[in-house]
């Protein structure tokens, strides 16, 4: 294993959450990987802060906000890195679906805590032109390029006209899967909340998840989801949670 902590840039606090509860659940230490965003407490940080300091932790999750602090670069500057990792780099480019403006930021960044870390960007959707708006942006002149096929042949895609009983529709066909995992997405936070009580109704275990709910709540609903003591998520964000066990999104 690299001397040093890789610092690794994540768009959403579920993402990081669900990366880090995977990686403690492998380890003898839950030092060994942690988040650092809004969230968290002064004490949970210094507590960030001095596992990074002992060499204990080696996997860093950030937020591109978070990085912008002064204090959190000035720290990061004192530190061994052994890589920054950008997930979901498509958040880089103009030209991505998921542009997200503090993404372009991260060279300045980077810069900053060590201008020779080595980079690496991964992303499962970027065009050729969102690649090299990523390398332009990261100033990665010498990048090696990994390539994977975009096609899944685990996955089934089906489309089915809309009714004027869509909640009756996704009803039936959930309890059509019954003890399957599975995740609803809708289109605004009132919708999930509406869903997820229609669900609840009609018998099925389910739980809303959307930014308007309190941190401990949301953390709580994931955890929930992935310990599989409920069968259904609806949500309206597209980015965020790893389960093995997923068997259908709708």
């Amino acid at each position: 294993m690299q001397d040093g902590t890789a610092i690794v840039v994540s768009p959403l606090i579920a993402l990081m959450k669900n990366q880090v509860d995977a990686i403690r659940g492998v380890s003898d230490s839950d030092g060994v990987a942690h988040v650092l965003n809004s969230s968290l407490s002064k004490t949970d940080v210094q507590r960030v802060m001095n596992d990074i300091t002992s060499g204990e932790c080696k996997l860093l999750y950030v937020a591109p906000e978070s990085l912008t602090k002064e204090e959190y670069v000035e720290f990061l500057k004192e530190q061994k890195i052994s890589f920054l990792a950008v997930d979901e780099a498509h958040c880089i480019s103009e030209w991505g679906h998921d542009f997200r403006p503090e993404y372009r930021n991260l060279r300045k960044i980077i810069d900053r805590i060590g201008a020779n870390i080595p980079i690496i960007g991964l992303t499962a959707t970027a065009t050729p032109k969102v690649q090299e708006d990523i390398l332009k942006n990261l100033q990665i002149t010498d990048a090696t390029t990994f390539k994977a096929s975009f096609n899944r042949p685990n996955l089934f895609y089906e489309v089915r006209p809309k009714t004027a009983q869509v909640d009756a529709d996704i009803t039936r066909f959930i309890k059509q899967n019954e003890g399957k995992s599975g995740i609803v997405y809708c289109l605004s936070r009132k919708r999930v909340e509406e869903l997820a009580q229609v669900l609840q109704v009609n018998g099925i275990k389910a739980v809303p998840y959307h930014a308007g709910l309190d941190a401990k709540t949301r953390a709580n609903h994931q955890d929930m989801f992935l310990m599989e003591d409920v069968d259904v998520v609806s949500r309206q964000l597209h980015l965020g949670w790893e389960s093995i066990n997923l068997m259908y999104v709708l």
